[in-house]
C-alpha cells in the first residue's frame, strides 16, 4: 500500500476520533479523548497490517479487536446506588473500534456514514436528556432535620420537577430525622436547580442527587 494512502487512513481516523472524543470530555463524560483516539488508531493500525499482509481471512483478526475493546467498554460504566452510567459512552468506544477498521481497510463513505449515524445517536440522547424524557432519571435522597409532613416536601417536588416516586422513608426516632429516597424525573437544569431550592427550607438537613 503507498505510504500517502497509509498516512490518510491514520489522519482520517486521528480526526474523527479527536473530535468525538473532545465532546465526550467536554461533556465530563468517564472516557475521553484520549482513549477514543487510542482505540480509533489502533483499530485503524491493525486493520492496515492485514491488508498489508494479504491475510486471506482478515476477520478473525478484525473480529478480536472488536471483542477486546468489548471488555474495555464495561470499565466505562459507572454503579451508582441501584442504578449503572455510562452505556453510551461504553457502546462508542465499541463502535468506535469498528469505525478505525472500516478506515483501515479504506471503506471511507461507509465510515463517513456510521460516523454521521453516531453523532446522531449522541445529538437525539444530549435532547432527551435535558427534556429530561425517558431513561434520564436520578435518585434524589433528602434528610431533614425535624420530622415533616410528607405532603409539604410533594408539593415543593412537584412544583419543580415532571416526576417523582417515592422509593423509601426512613424515620429515626431518638433524633428525630427523617430520609426520603425518591426515583425524579426532570429537564436536567430543573434537577440541577433542585438542591439549592430544597437548601432554602429551613427542615432540609442535607440532599444529594445521584
Amino acid at each position: 500500500m503507498d505510504p500517502t494512502q497509509i498516512a490518510l487512513r491514520f489522519v482520517v481516523a486521528f480526526i474523527f476520533a479527536v473530535v468525538f472524543g473532545l465532546e465526550r470530555q467536554r461533556s465530563h463524560k468517564p472516557v475521553g479523548f484520549g482513549t477514543f483516539v487510542f482505540v480509533t488508531i489502533g483499530a485503524t493500525g491493525l486493520a492496515i497490517v492485514s491488508v498489508e499482509l494479504g491475510t486471506e481471512t482478515p476477520l478473525s483478526i478484525l473480529g478480536s479487536v472488536v471483542t477486546g475493546i468489548g471488555f474495555l467498554g464495561a470499565g466505562a460504566l459507572i454503579k451508582s446506588g441501584d442504578r449503572t452510567h455510562g452505556f453510551t459512552t461504553a457502546t462508542s468506544i465499541w463502535a468506535f473500534s469498528i469505525l478505525g477498521l472500516l478506515i483501515g481497510l479504506g471503506e471511507f463513505w461507509m465510515a463517513g456514514v456510521m460516523y454521521g449515524l453516531i453523532w446522531l445517536v449522541i445529538l437525539v440522547d444530549t435532547y432527551l436528556e435535558k427534556k429530561g424524557i425517558g431513561s434520564y432519571q436520578r435518585k434524589l435522597v433528602i434528610k431533614t432535620n425535624r420530622l415533616i409532613p410528607q405532603k409539604e416536601l410533594k408539593n415543593l417536588l412537584a412544583q419543580n420537577l415532571n416526576k417523582y416516586k417515592v422509593m423509601s422513608v426512613e424515620i429515626e426516632k431518638e433524633t428525630p430525622v427523617m430520609i426520603f429516597t425518591y426515583l425524579i424525573q426532570s429537564k436536567k437544569n430543573d434537577i440541577n436547580k433542585l438542591p439549592n431550592i430544597l437548601y432554602q427550607m429551613d427542615w432540609v438537613h442535607s440532599c444529594k442527587v445521584e
